[in-house]
C-alpha cells in the first residue's frame, strides 16, 4: 500500500477537481438520440479486412450478379484501411498480417483493381517479401483451395465422418467452442465434396506465391502449438489422408446428412448459423455444393443472413462479423442508469423492456452437453442465437435490471433475473470460473491439431467473464461466506492476478479490460480496498497511465512472449475502463482519476462523443480483433457520470457490480 500512497503524494490534481457535468449532458443527449424506436441500441461492429474481403469472394464463388456499386464501396474501405507496410493489419495501425493481406488483395483484384495500381503493387511486394501466400493460415488456405489455387492436400484432413464420432472420442464437436462448431460443421461437407468456385471473371492470384501454388505442402506448426502434440496430430493427419478414399460411401453420406441436419436445426433464420459471418458463409456454400437451388428455403435464408451484416455508407461499405444489440443495449442501460435523471432512467428501462423477450427460456443449446440438467435462461449477444446464449451478456443484463428495480421499487424483472441467475450458476466450470458459452471447455490438446493454427478452437474460462459473473451474483446479494460459487469464483480471480497486479482480458483489450472487470468483482463482494489484490492493481493502473492522462493498450499485448505492459496511445474506452476500475477500488480521489477525467473532458468531440479509431476489443487473441463503435459512445460517459456521483455523494464506494 505504501507505493500507492507515494503515488498520491508525488502528484496532485489541479486546484479544482474536474466538473464533468456539461460533458455528461452532451454525451447523454447524443446517446439517447441513437436509441432505436423499439428501445434498443445497436452500433457498428468492425473487424479487419478479412470479413469484407470474404463477402466479396463469396459472391464471386457463387457467380452472383456483380453488385457494382456495393463492391466499389467495399473497395474504397479496403484501400483506406491498408497499412503503411503495404499489407493489411488485424487492427488499426497494427503490423502486417499475411492472411488478411492475401484476402484483401484478392478481393480488390476481383472487384477490378489493376495489379499495376500503386496500392496493389505495394501489397504484392509486402506479401512476397514475407514468404508469399503460402504463409497464410488454414482458413485462408481453405479459400485458396475452394478457388482451385492450391491442392486440397495442402489443407489438414477434417473428414465429415467427425459428425458420427461418439462423445468419448478425443475429438468431438462438444469438445470445441461454439464458434468452432458452427464454422466447422458446414466446412466438413465442403472438404468432403471439394467444390471449386465458379469465379466467372477467372481471377487468379498466382503472383502472390513464391513457388507454384500447386506444389504447396501441409500447414506448418503454429508458434503457440506444442511440437510433441503437433507432430502426433500430423501423423494422425497423414493416416487419415491415406485412409479417407477407403471410407464407405454409405457412411460418408450418413455423415453429410448428419451435418446438414445439424446446420438446419441451428440455422437461426435471418440471423444465421451461429449469428457469425464465417459460419453463415460456410452454410451457404454447403447448401450450394449439395445442389440446393437458390430458391430453396434453407439456402435462401442462409444467404439472406449474410446480407444483413452489411454496413453501407455514402462512400464506403463493409461487412460486420456479427451484430451486437444485446451487448450494446445492456451496457448503454448501465451507462444511463449511472447518468440518472428522469429521462435517462426511463429510456434505460425501455431498453431493458426490449431485452426481456430476448431471454432464451425454451431452447437447450449446445451448452447442455456439459450441463444437461440446467434450465436455459441466458441472453445471446445478437438479435437471435438461441443455441448460443452467452454468460457475459447475461450477467450484464441482469445487473442492469437489478439496478433499475432497486431504484424504482418495482419487481417486473424478478422472473427474468432468477432464471438468468440459475443458468449462470449452472454454467460455472469446475475450477470456479466461467467461460463465455460453455462450461469446462478446456481440451487444450486440441489446439495442437494442424487445423487449429489459429489457436482459438476452445472456450475456456477466463478472468473477465468470471469477474462479470461474480459481480452479478454479489449485486444480487450473494456472498463469499454463504455461496460456494462466489467463493470459488473469487478464488480463481485471486489465483490469476499477475505479478504486476493486472488481470488478463480475453474479450476486451487487454489487461486494462481484465483488471477493470476483476476490480469491479472484488469490490462487489466486499473485499477490503486495502487488500493486496486492490493495492497491486491500483498501483499498476496508476503506473501505466499515459502522460496525456488517458490509458491505452493494443493487440500486441496478446503476444506469446508478453513480459509486461507496453505503452500505447490513449483511447476513450480504455481510459474509461481504467477509471471505472480505480473507482471500484475506492480511489475516486486518486490523482490519476482526476487526470483521466480531465483527459475525457478535453477529448470529447463537438457531437458529445469521442473519436476512437483504434481497436479495443478482442475476437480471438493474435487472430481477430474488434472495434465496437459503441464503446466510445457509452464507456466514457459511464466513467464521467460515476466520477460525478461519487464526488458529489456521501459514499465513496461503488455500490454496483459494474
Amino acid at each position: 500500500m505504501s507505493s500507492v500512497s507515494l503515488d498520491r503524494t508525488s502528484s496532485t490534481p489541479s486546484a479544482a477537481a474536474p466538473d464533468p457535468e456539461r460533458n455528461i449532458e452532451a454525451a447523454t443527449r447524443a446517446l439517447l438520440a441513437m436509441q432505436q424506436p423499439d428501445g434498443h441500441w445497436v452500433f457498428e461492429l468492425e473487424a479487419d479486412a478479412t470479413i469484407p474481403a470474404e463477402y466479396v469472394l463469396l459472391r464471386h464463388y457463387l457467380a452472383e450478379p456483380v453488385a457494382i456499386e456495393l463492391e466499389a464501396k467495399i473497395a474504397v474501405y479496403l484501400r483506406r484501411i491498408q497499412g503503411k507496410h503495404g499489407g493489411w493489419p488485424l487492427f488499426h495501425a497494427g503490423v502486417f498480417d499475411m492472411s488478411a493481406s492475401v484476402k484483401a488483395y484478392f478481393a480488390l483484384k476481383m472487384i477490378g483493381d489493376s495489379v499495376d495500381a500503386p496500392h496493389m503493387a505495394r501489397a504484392r511486394e509486402a506479401i512476397l517479401s514475407r514468404g508469399g501466400a503460402a504463409r497464410a493460415n488454414v482458413f485462408t488456405r481453405l479459400m485458396l483451395a475452394l478457388f482451385g489455387f492450391i491442392p486440397w492436400g495442402a489443407m489438414p484432413v477434417m473428414p465429415v465422418e467427425i459428425m458420427l464420432l461418439p462423445r468419448w472420442f478425443p475429438f468431438h464437436l462438444d469438445k470445441i467452442s461454439y464458434w468452432s462448431r458452427t464454422v466447422i460443421v458446414p466446412l466438413l461437407v465442403l472438404q468432403a465434396k471439394k467444390p471449386k468456385a465458379r469465379n466467372p471473371k477467372g481471377v487468379i492470384i498466382d503472383e502472390l506465391f513464391l513457388e507454384p501454388p500447386s506444389t504447396l505442402g501441409p500447414v506448418p506448426k503454429a508458434p503457440q502449438q506444442k511440437a510433441t502434440w503437433f507432430w502426433f496430430f500430423r501423423g494422425v493427419d497423414n493416416l487419415l489422408r491415406a485412409a479417407e478414399p477407403l471410407f464407405p460411401k454409405r457412411t460418408r453420406q450418413r455423415a453429410i446428412d448428419r451435418a446438414v441436419a445439424w446446420v438446419s436445426e441451428r440455422l437461426n433464420g435471418e440471423d444465421g448459423l451461429g449469428a457469425i459471418f464465417p459460419a453463415m458463409a460456410n452454410s451457404v456454400m454447403m447448401f450450394e455444393v449439395l445442389g440446393y437451388p437458390e430458391s430453396h428455403p434453407l439456402r435462401a435464408i442462409a444467404r439472406k443472413s449474410v446480407e444483413k451484416l452489411l454496413v453501407v455508407h455514402e462512400h464506403e461499405a463493409y461487412c460486420q462479423p456479427c451484430v451486437s444489440p444485446v451487448w450494446d443495449t445492456g451496457l448503454t442501460c448501465h451507462t444511463l442508469l449511472e447518468v440518472g435523471g428522469e429521462r435517462a432512467v426511463a429510456q434505460a428501462r425501455k431498453g431493458l423492456d426490449w431485452l426481456v423477450p430476448k431471454q432464451i427460456l425454451e431452447v437447450k443449446g449446445d451448452w447442455v452437453a456439459r450441463r444437461p440438467d440446467v434450465r436455459p435462461g441466458g441472453w445471446a449477444f445478437q438479435y437471435a442465437n438461441p443455441h448460443y446464449p452467452d454468460v457475459d451478456d447475461t450477467a450484464v443484463v441482469v445487473m442492469a435490471m437489478d439496478r433499475v428495480q432497486g431504484s424504482s421499487g418495482r419487481t417486473d424483472f424478478n422472473a427474468s433475473m432468477a432464471r438468468a441467475r440459475e443458468w449462470i450458476l449452472g454454467l460455472q466450470s469446475q475450477n470456479g470460473a466461467w467461460g463465455a458459452f460453455d462450461a469446462d471447455n478446456e481440451y487444450h490438446y486440441l489446439n495442437n491439431i494442424p487445423f487449429a493454427d489459429h489457436g482459438a478452437l476452445l472456450d475456456p474460462p477466463t478472468e473477465d467473464v468470471t469477474a462479470r459473473c461474480v459481480s452479478m451474483l454479489a449485486q444480487l446479494g450473494e456472498t463469499v461466506d454463504k455461496n460456494p460459487a462466489v467463493a470459488a469464483g473469487i478464488g480463481y480471480l485471486r489465483r490469476t492476478q499477475l505479478a504486476d497486479g493486472s488481470w488478463y482480458g480475453r474479450w476486451g483489450m487487454n489487461y486494462i479490460y481484465g483488471t477493470w472487470s476483476v476490480l469491479c468483482a472484488l469490490n462487489a463482494v466486499g473485499v477490503d480496498h486495502g487488500a493486496p489484490e486492490f493495492r497491486k492493481a491500483v498501483a499498476w493502473l496508476a503506473r501505466i497511465q499515459n502522460p496525456d492522462g488517458g490509458w491505452g493498450e493494443d493487440g500486441t499485448s496478446y503476444k506469446l512472449d508478453y513480459r509486461g505492459y507496453e505503452a500505447a496511445p490513449s483511447t476513450a474506452s480504455q481510459t474509461a475502463w481504467a477509471l471505472l476500475g480505480l473507482m471500484s477500488a475506492g480511489e475516486v480521489d486518486h490523482p490519476a482519476v482526476a487526470r483521466g477525467i480531465d483527459h475525457l473532458a478535453r477529448t470529447q468531440g463537438a457531437d458529445g462523443l469521442w473519436n476512437e479509431e483504434l481497436y479495443t476489443a478482442t475476437g480471438f487473441p493474435r487472430v481477430f480483433y474488434l472495434r465496437y463503435h459503441g464503446y466510445r459512445k457509452f464507456f466514457p460517459l459511464w466513467a464521467l457520470a460515476r466520477y460525478r456521483n461519487l464526488k458529489s455523494g456521501n459514499a465513496k464506494a461503488v455500490a454496483y457490480g459494474m
